[in-house]
């Protein structure tokens, strides 16, 4: 128990009221939504980020925990302080700070309401899609903080796919921000790693997060089955066809029959199951696409199947799909319910191994399903929690289903988080290098463990464990370390061979600079093909050596499509993502960040990770992944990598429009970046001997870009615009042609709102020359400069003058890569940036590559940058 003057003295920090100790305040906060308690010792609520500080920083000087929380509507005991210490609330920090209309970005506090958070954007035609099923009351930074996911998450994906940057108070009351709202920053990805870490990382203060065009129409179908059997066949079908629809949602005979009493939505009660299917896109589409799943699930068995005639149907069976947990207190005291994914193909085989284990407790359970993320929520009810054997049958059970959902390559959670609840499963699915790996990343952030300490680790965990089994008795042969050249076969023998030049302290080079020639080169020639090819799961794992054009082609046969480019035939799958380097069709599919599902990694220290599961819903820790995308092979090497695909768009067309007013052109780019639904880019480029060129890739269903394109030309029409004109050249083959150009190229980064702003500084300053080549990503306010020849005197100005307005604007310009005859050029500062995290990135760095071997050339994480 705090002492009284201990928690006096914290009251003193702030304004009067903000501060609780009393016993009927506490005993509100013992709980969240979930079945785990804990009392904490005092309540704070912070109204600015500066309050936030002083109060991490006292708690680091009284050694005292803290528990984030927002409106405790989680499921997995995230935000229960069952060690005690104090509660901040962030119920005060409510604010949406911006939303910018033409960048497609928000800012906001965390506590913003999830939904008021979308009914804000929607004003501005624009949509923030993460939507669970709590979202009346849920915030923001909760979503953050666990990840949320939802129905809508199948097409668009789960939070941290939208979350750009964070601004955050760190464990010794430091403030800093990660990523922010230009994209791609050279920075580890701290932002995803603190993106469902469960508080555990960091204190959220600020929050910004990317918008979507709001679809023009959609409408709901209501699929209605015999069986759940039936339904689940129905799911793979549809996504087998290469549909993507909005949702498929399923809910099983006892959700159904719980559900309509309350909600009055017309559902079927005899039904064995139903999906929900939401269909989104314009007018035009939307007919055809309901034809096609109608022919394709009627296939499946299908017994009836309804489309609601206006918003008011859609609303009712939408109230009764989020409101099921309401409807389940109307009937039981309480509820259990579980939270697993599988690969979508498996939905099948986990609904027949769940039903027979509750069974076989003697339990009470009804099926609510994300069915197209492979999502299920078996809800377990629970006449009287009091009652400790019918308790005991409840978790007991539980733990079979994680322990089936694993066996299935699975998550223990999809979106609930671990927290309490599921912190003693975490051993059944990660193995002890991973779950190490995590504590790595804790100590990094926190190595005091006062942020919400005993979550997601299981009990016993909270001490360095030795590296027992990594021990040099598995060394190669000491001659083998005089090699030049490192070209393990296998993620183990990377481990191994990393390892053993730690110990003799030679650097090792995972790209293809090796200047000096004293450094190993490592080289992942041998770690190439196809590994595993999921047409039913759409997910493919490759060799980390694979060039990308093969996995490109062998998909192509297949019919499928993985939305990623390189200006070079020879770029590899793990150069690619290490790098993270992002091709304009982003604005489509998401970055590189947002197609990697998992990677194995061998890491300097002896260790081999898996980084996460083949499933698109997986919160069972930390997002490891997240952290090598972009580390440019300064964490550990990438020997392979599982990626979603998609199905080859029906239909790719492209525009074009030319002026030689650069602010002309800015202006039409302005004028069609709003109508951008299906568009895979929207590009502003320039060659040495072309003007200024706007180009507006669409591609998807055939119905939804000719509708999308014919906007286009009428907005360049009103605009007085009447040259545009059609080619089969797509804005991310233009993206890499121009990228091909045999001359120096930097890469700039900026907040998209201000990428014409930025151009015209620059122009200005002398860092756009008309004898340049540039290719700017309208959409994603990444600009590519390109220099074909100039003296070294000439390139370091050209670099500046390019480099100055950018972090002007809160963005970056980095060197890609350098002209042939700049190539022995030393001189050159080829990043520029200096994260306000590096501090956290040089201890991460220390725990995974403790000799310091991995080497990138001028990576601003060696020993003469030092943190300010």
């Amino acid at each position: 128990m705090l002492q009284d003057m201990l928690l006096h003295s914290l009251k003193a920090l702030l304004p009067e009221g903000q501060v609780f100790t009393d016993r009927a305040a506490l005993l509100v906060y013992e709980a969240d939504a979930g079945m785990d308690k804990g009392s904490p010792q005092g309540i704070v609520f912070p109204r600015t980020a500066e309050e936030v500080v002083r109060i991490v920083r006292w708690a680091a000087y009284h050694s005292v925990s803290l528990v984030a929380r927002g409106a405790g509507t989680g499921l997995s005991g995230g935000a229960v302080a069952d060690r005690g210490g104090i509660i901040v609330e962030f119920a005060k920090m409510n604010a949406i700070l911006d939303i910018d209309v033409v960048g497609r970005s928000i800012v906001a506090e965390p506590a913003v309401i999830n939904l008021l958070l979308d009914e804000r954007a929607k004003v501005h035609g624009l949509y923030f899609p993460p939507d669970p099923a709590s979202q009346r009351a849920c915030t923001i930074g909760g979503n953050v903080a666990e990840n949320s996911g939802g129905p809508h998450c199948f097409k668009y994906g789960v939070t941290t796919n939208y979350v750009t940057g964070l601004d955050v108070v760190l464990a010794n009351g430091q403030r800093v921000r990660v990523g922010g709202r230009a994209l791609d920053y050279p920075e580890y990805d701290l932002c995803g790693l603190i993106t469902g870490s469960e508080g555990m990382l960091a204190l959220i203060t600020t929050i910004y997060a990317r918008l979507l065009r709001n679809p023009p129409a959609v409408t709901t179908l209501l699929a209605i089955f015999e069986s759940v059997e039936q339904a689940a066949d129905a799911v793979s079908a549809i996504i087998a066809a290469g549909l993507l629809p909005a949702t498929l949602e399923m809910m099983d005979n006892k959700i159904t029959n719980i559900a309509e009493p309350f909600a009055h939505a017309g559902l079927p009660l005899d039904a064995g199951a139903i999906l929900i299917i939401d269909i989104d896109g314009y007018p035009a589409s939307l007919d055809a696409q309901i034809r096609e799943i109608e022919q394709i699930i009627q296939e499946c068995g299908v017994r009836e199947i309804r489309i609601a005639r206006n918003e008011a149907e859609r609303y009712k069976i939408w109230l009764a799909r989020k409101s099921v947990a309401g409807a389940i207190a109307r009937l039981t005291p309480a509820y259990y319910t579980v939270d697993i994914t599988v690969p979508r193909s498996r939905l099948r085989a986990i609904l027949a191994e769940v039903d027979p284990i509750c069974e076989k407790y003697g339990l009470r359970v009804g099926h609510l399903m994300h069915a197209g993320d492979g999502n299920l929520h078996p809800m377990i009810l629970i006449p009287d929690p009091r009652d400790p054997q019918l308790m005991a049958r409840v978790h007991a059970a539980g733990r079979e289903m994680v322990m089936c959902s694993v066996a299935m390559g699975g998550s223990l959670t999809g979106e609930h988080g671990v927290g309490i609840e599921k912190r003693e499963y975490m051993s059944l699915m990660h193995n002890p290098a991973e779950l190490l790996a995590m504590w790595d990343i804790k100590c990094a952030f926190d190595p005091e463990n006062l942020l919400n300490p005993g979550k997601v680790f299981p009990v016993g965990t909270d001490a360095t464990t030795p590296f027992a089994e990594y021990t040099r008795s598995n060394l190669p042969p000491a001659e083998d370390l005089l090699s030049a050249t490192f070209t393990p076969t296998t993620a183990h023998e990377a481990a191994q061979g990393l390892l053993a030049y730690s110990h003799a302290q030679r650097q090792v080079c995972i790209s293809n600079s090796n200047k000096t020639g004293t450094k190993v080169q490592l080289a992942t020639s041998a770690l190439q093909g196809i590994m595993v090819y999921a047409p039913d799961d759409l997910y493919i794992t490759v060799g980390a050596g694979t060039p990308l054009v093969e996995v490109q082609n062998f998909l192509a046969r297949e019919g499928k499509y993985l939305p990623l480019a390189a200006p070079h035939s020879d770029t590899t799958i793990g150069g690619l993502v290490a790098t993270n380097v992002n091709a304009p069709l982003r604005m489509r599919y998401g970055s590189i960040r947002d197609l990697v599902l998992y990677a194995t990694v061998a890491l300097a220290d002896g260790r081999v990770i898996r980084s996460g599961r083949p499933i698109v819903k997986n919160v069972a820790g930390y997002d490891l992944t997240k952290v090598f995308i972009g580390s440019h092979g300064t964490l550990g090497l990438l020997t392979d990598v599982t990626f979603k695909f998609f199905a080859r768009p029906r239909m790719r067309r492209t525009l074009l429009v030319s002026t030689d007013i650069v602010q002309h052109a800015l202006e039409l780019a302005k004028l069609v970046l709003p109508l951008a639904l299906t568009a895979s880019a929207v590009l502003l480029y320039k060659t040495v001997h072309a003007p200024y060129t706007l180009l507006y890739t669409a591609e998807g269903l055939v119905e939804d870009v000719e509708a999308e394109l014919e906007q286009v030309r009428a907005v360049l029409h009103n605009a007085g615009t009447s040259m545009t004109r059609e080619t089969d050249t797509s804005g991310t083959d233009m993206w890499m042609q121009v990228l091909a150009t045999a001359g120096t190229i930097v890469r700039v980064g900026v907040p998209a709102k201000d990428t014409g702003a930025y151009m015209l500084d620059t122009q200005a300053q002398g860092g756009l020359h008309t004898s340049d080549e540039l290719v700017a990503d309208m959409s994603s306010g990444c600009l590519y400069a390109v220099k074909v020849t100039a003296t070294e005197p000439e390139l370091q100005t050209w670099i500046a003058a390019l480099r100055q307005p950018a972090l002007t604007y809160d963005g970056y310009a980095v060197v890609m890569s350098l002209a042939k005859d700049m190539s022995d050029v030393w001189g050159i500062d080829r990043w520029g940036y200096r994260p306000q995290a590096l501090t956290i990135m040089k201890r991460l760095k220390q725990r995974w590559d403790p000799a310091t071997i991995l080497y990138q050339e001028g990576f601003y994480l060696d020993s003469t940058h030092e943190e300010s």
